[in-house]
């Protein structure tokens, strides 16, 4: 346990270090940097996907199940994936620097706030190895250094990518040690990185419930997170039908085990009827378990029973719960009761209704007329985002270059002393 608390701390006085010296770095250092990166990540294509068919073959070994193995491959596609994301990041306007209300006080002194950045962030995250990229691209951009600790399932892959980011570090003759992925498999680096404040101004977990519920309570440093992704659709009475079955089936099967589908499906009595057989035809073509409460049961009896467990519920998976409710505000009450926060969307014509929904529901992405998939950093034109955070202080949703970032004063005299 010494040699990694020394390890980490080794980790944590070079991220400091380096965090001074990104701080000051101006664009065009920063951006050319990315641009590196690129060129060191296409040109290394075939060592990434050697280090990766290791890591594969040691999943496989290991008997990881099939959607974590999917999560862990680095496909052509995927890293053309990211080399589109540092692209992105580069043609991001850089927030650091950034002055923003300015103004005269009656003394005479000038005040406004500059936007700087967090300092050192610690990140850590499971099996997608090109996370490291992402987040390595963010905190660069973002003026910040990271201590990057991926989950040991990509170890090889996460080194491998880990020589690029230097290469391109080295290259914009920005220190090394500005994006430093840790190099041990033990879970204490974990338990270490968290209780650094010394070294660390932030974590930010990517990963399974129990791995950020972990972080929360053990972290001796502020955490940016979200927990659950229990994410609704509400199609109400007085919504396009069309818009509505397109948006419900988009929001539910895009894709299953991410933290912005929709989870459960929320439909007016009124259109109940009209709407639901359409959507339960569709749902089973292709493979979703339904779950409904009694009014929905009245419409479609062949579906199960939906539990009081299952408004509470992060499926990540084919299954959907489904209730009928009288109106908005019986909706409204079921999101604020059982939503996590993450994203939630109203299907409308009612302009008003609109307006109520996103006023009164109380989730870091509220939406009309469009499905929850969209509540995404490369949607939200963020770039390749950190995470999302359903957290109401710092920063709320898609956490891209700003959300790492902070403000402080500053203040314009001209000999002014205080009267």
């Amino acid at each position: 346990m010494s040699d990694v608390t020394s390890y980490m701390n080794r980790l944590g006085l070079k991220a400091r270090e380096a965090s001074r010296a990104l701080a000051a770095a101006d664009t065009s250092q920063k951006n050319k940097a990315l641009t590196a990166m690129v060129d060191a990540i296409n040109s290394s294509r075939d060592m990434l996907v050697s280090a990766n068919t290791l890591d594969m073959e040691a999943g496989r070994a290991k008997g990881l199940d099939a959607a974590m193995l999917d999560r862990l491959e680095l496909t052509p596609k995927r890293i053309d994936g990211m080399i589109e994301g540092l692209h992105q990041v580069a043609a991001l306007p850089d927030p650091i620097g950034e002055i923003s209300e300015m103004r005269y006080m009656p003394s005479g002194i000038q005040v406004g706030r500059m936007r700087v950045p967090l300092g050192v962030i610690g990140i850590i995250y499971e099996s997608r190895p090109n996370v490291t990229v992402e987040a390595a691209a963010l905190c660069l951009k973002s003026g910040n250094a990271t201590i990057l600790r991926g989950g040991s399932e990509a170890i090889n892959s996460n080194q491998a990518i880990a020589s690029c980011i230097r290469d391109g570090l080295s290259t914009a003759s920005l220190p090394e040690s500005a994006v430093q992925v840790v190099e041990m498999t033990d879970r204490a680096a974990v338990g270490a990185l968290i209780t650094m404040p010394r070294y660390v101004d932030v974590i930010v977990p990517r990963g399974g419930k129990g791995l950020i519920e972990r972080i929360s309570q053990d972290a001796r440093v502020p955490v940016i997170k979200h927990l659950d992704g229990i994410c609704h659709v509400y199609i109400d009475d007085e919504a396009d039908l069309v818009k509505a079955f397109n948006i419900a089936i988009n929001a539910k099967t895009h894709r299953y085990g991410v933290c912005n589908a929709m989870e459960t499906l929320l439909v007016a009595k009124a259109v109940a009827a009209s709407i639901l057989p359409q959507l339960a035809e569709a749902y089973a073509e292709l493979g979703v378990e339904l779950r409904g409460c009694t009014k929905t049961r009245e419409v479609l009896p062949a579906i199960g029973v939906a539990e009081e467990s299952d408004w509470t519920t992060e499926y990540l998976a084919p299954v959907l719960s489904i209730r009928v409710v009288d109106d908005l505000d019986e909706a409204i009450s079921h999101i604020n009761t059982y939503s996590s926060q993450h994203t939630d969307s109203i299907v409308t014509e009612n302009y008003s209704k609109g307006r109520r929904f996103i006023r009164e529901v109380d989730s870091s992405s509220v939406m009309i007329n469009a499905s929850t998939r969209f509540a995404d950093g490369f949607e939200y034109g963020l770039g390749a985002e950190i995470g999302i955070s359903t957290d109401k202080f710092h920063a709320r949703g898609p956490v891209g270059l700003e959300g790492l970032t902070s403000r402080k004063y500053i203040v314009f005299g001209d000999g002014h002393v205080r009267r």
